[in-house]
């Protein structure tokens, strides 16, 4: 077969005057095929029925693979119920709809420099969202590929398998001989409404978002060796409420056996809410509603969003005491009630992890240039007045102390990007596990906006999917980054191969330990470094 090149953007064909793309494999003989599609082509078997995609570059995709049925009504607030088979071929050419959430301002965010960075890709929104995306270099091939399993940001509430172009498995597929999937699954009220104390039936309601992350690993055991994937190796990787999910999925014991490493990026957690919360407000919503679960299945999805919505503020402002949300509960059943990481016997204490941050989550200067001049005593006056700090002069300087050579308005990113939630992630699942933890912190900072993103939340991502060159908004794209994200693509190759990060130019990478601390930092030049920010941590508690 020839060589096909192409440079693919969210699922759209695009030139290649876009990206500089040189190492990334996206242009060379523009006088041969740059996508092969046709009735016989790119066609794979599932559990339930034959799909077929398409061959660019030589990399097999399929969108919108359905893992469930639809949740509209009665299947609202109930568990995923397996697709069903299906005569013939079914075509899977472009992406499943987005999960109900809100959609007012999904692109302007506010402001057109956060449209401009992000450009999130959204397109049908629907109950019908149990969909996943694959990529692969072949099928049903024996060849028992490492397989990545891609959940995607938003916190419980937002977001798509697909919504940004860092988030697109072929560069990585390609690149490093593995499958590389990505899923849709419910958010918001729809996937954590607890009905648990109206009805036994609705006894799983509020957890049905997780379970159905469940039901697509399932879904990927059963069937990812039809696409050259093995079903015995399954690393499971997430961004911000992402990694959160990667957390309680790890925890989750009906996730024994079908997942074998994870990696959290910029959000994590080790426990989920009490159910005592969530379950009187289900009955707060149900009684609300007229006591009539009928009712609540079958309302619109914009108007159940809406009533859920405005439910959960008159709830909190009644019941102070009692602060539930729309995110995953410890019901005892599927989550545990206590620390995940907590039972050394439990499937998780056998899977290594990765945990990684950014050292400035958000940038205050990338719209507003002006915070740019702030001197020391300003950024210790900024501290203490949007923080609260009575101390914030001596946790400026603990953490100006780390990167002695940043500019005073850098220091207060650092602040407000305070690895706690993590070091405190971290060390649980090392006193609770028998296999190894992996702490990484990404410092490099894109040319874009003068400088002033620095090293922001989610930027991370394409360069651990060699992505760069693709997602130009967040890198710029070029040599700089690509040489980066070849060091970290490797490592997450070796540790989904292994279980140990381990790249060319980057230095041996230690297993974190809460006495020593050792972190990788993630920058145009590697280093380990040791507890760098345990002083700073130390004073922020104390603040």
């Amino acid at each position: 077969m020839k060589q096909i090149r192409t440079f693919l953007v969210a699922g759209v064909l695009a030139t290649c005057a876009l990206s500089s793309c040189k190492q990334q494999a996206c242009c060379t003989d523009a006088d041969e095929p740059q996508l092969i599609m046709g009735d016989n082509i790119a066609i794979a078997n599932t559990k339930y029925g034959k799909v077929k995609g398409y061959i660019l570059r030589d990399t097999y995709t399929f969108l919108g693979i359905p893992y469930g049925q639809t949740t509209a009504g009665e299947g609202r607030f109930m568990p995923a119920r397996e697709p069903e088979k299906w005569e013939g071929i079914r075509p899977t050419v472009f992406y499943g709809p987005s999960a109900p959430q809100n959609m007012a301002d999904k692109w302007g965010n506010g402001t057109s420099y956060y449209s401009f960075s992000d450009h999130w890709n959204y397109y049908d929104t629907s109950e019908d969202c149990l969909y996943l995306n694959i990529w692969t270099p072949q099928l049903a091939d024996g060849g028992k590929r490492p397989v990545m399993v891609w959940l995607h940001g938003g916190g419980y509430s937002a977001g798509n398998g697909i919504e940004q172009d860092g988030y697109n498995g072929e560069n990585f597929s390609k690149y490093g001989n593995a499958v590389f999937v990505s899923l849709n699954h419910r958010l918001n009220a729809f996937g954590f409404s607890d009905f648990s104390a109206v009805d036994p039936k609705y006894k799983d309601s509020g957890n049905v978002g997780m379970l159905d992350i469940v039901q697509a690993l399932k879904w990927v055991h059963e069937n990812i060796a039809n696409f050259g994937g093995d079903p015995d190796n399954v690393t499971i990787m997430g961004q911000s409420g992402g990694g959160g999910k990667v957390c309680t999925l790890v925890g989750m014991p009906e996730t024994k056996g079908l997942i074998s490493k994870a990696v959290a990026l910029s959000g994590n957690s080790t426990g989920a809410q009490n159910q005592e919360a969530t379950a009187a407000f289900g009955k707060f919503m149900w009684e609300k509603a007229g006591k009539d679960m009928t009712k609540l299945q079958n309302m619109p999805w914009e108007e159940y969003l809406s009533f859920a919505n405005a439910s959960l503020r008159e709830f909190q402002q009644k019941n102070p005491d009692m602060r539930p949300s729309f995110a995953p509960i410890a019901d005892g059943i599927h989550i545990p009630t206590g620390n995940y990481f907590e039972d050394t016997k439990a499937p998780q204490a056998q899977i290594p992890m990765i945990f990684c941050t950014t050292t400035c989550e958000n940038s205050a200067s990338r719209t507003d240039a002006t915070l740019e001049e702030m001197n020391r005593e300003e950024a210790i006056q900024y501290l203490g007045r949007t923080r609260r700090m009575a101390n914030a002069e001596a946790v400026f300087d603990a953490y100006n102390a780390i990167f002695p050579d940043q500019k005073p308005i850098a220091v207060v990113g650092l602040v407000g990007a305070s690895r706690a939630n993590v070091i405190n992630s971290a060390n649980a699942k090392v006193q609770g596990s028998n296999a190894p933890v992996y702490l990484a912190w990404f410092g490099w900072e894109p040319p874009l906006f003068d400088g002033r993103m620095r090293a922001f939340h989610c930027l991370d991502i394409c360069f651990w999917f060699k992505n760069t060159d693709l997602m130009l908004t967040h890198t710029g794209g070029g040599k700089r980054p690509r040489d980066l994200s070849i060091k970290m693509t490797d490592a997450l190759l070796s540790f989904m191969r292994t279980g140990v990060p381990s790249a060319k130019g980057m230095p041996e990478w230690p297993a974190y330990t809460p006495e020593e601390g050792a972190t990788m930092y993630l920058n145009d030049e590697c280093k380990v470094m040791m507890a760098p920010d345990r002083e700073a941590l130390h004073l922020m508690m104390a603040r």
